[in-house]
């Protein structure tokens, strides 16, 4: 299976990601991180992702091929991530056929009911357990 993680700023959520995978599934994922700038993609890549891209180009033309996508609710906004998401990659993300599982952070304007205020820590537990299934429809078990 392949999975993109996507993530701006300091790629700080991105990195959490590609360790708890690789913590969790070892080699098993191939995990390509697409970084909406350079230091978001060098920190990813430096916590074990098998290849990275930056920008928007880079995001659009490799969103159909993987098979998930991952990151923070706010890459599905225009203008999210503090204006890291241009209105195309939004586009690009809401199109794709990959599943998308994303984390609900509060970022922006947006507030989210129903889903309490879960630390971060408890957000990817809960996101790799659809990981995990996911993983298991896809091998077939």
């Amino acid at each position: 299976m392949k999975i993109a993680i996507v993530d701006g700023q300091g790629g700080g959520i991105g990195k959490y990601l590609v360790e708890r995978i690789r913590k969790t599934f070892g080699q098993e994922i191939e995990i390509l991180a697409l970084g909406t700038n350079s230091y978001a993609t060098y920190n990813m890549l430096k916590a074990g992702a098998n290849e990275g891209a930056t920008g928007e180009s880079a995001l659009v033309y490799n969103l159909n091929r993987v098979d998930i996508v991952l990151g923070p609710v706010g890459i599905l906004f225009p203008y999210g991530m503090l204006g890291e998401i241009t209105p195309e990659m939004a586009k690009a993300l809401s199109l794709t056929n990959a599943k998308k599982i994303l984390l609900p952070l509060a970022r922006e304007n947006y507030l989210f009911a129903g889903i309490g205020d879960l630390p971060l820590p408890h957000m990817v537990d809960d996101l790799l357990e659809i990981l995990a299934g996911e993983l298991q429809k896809k091998s077939g078990k």
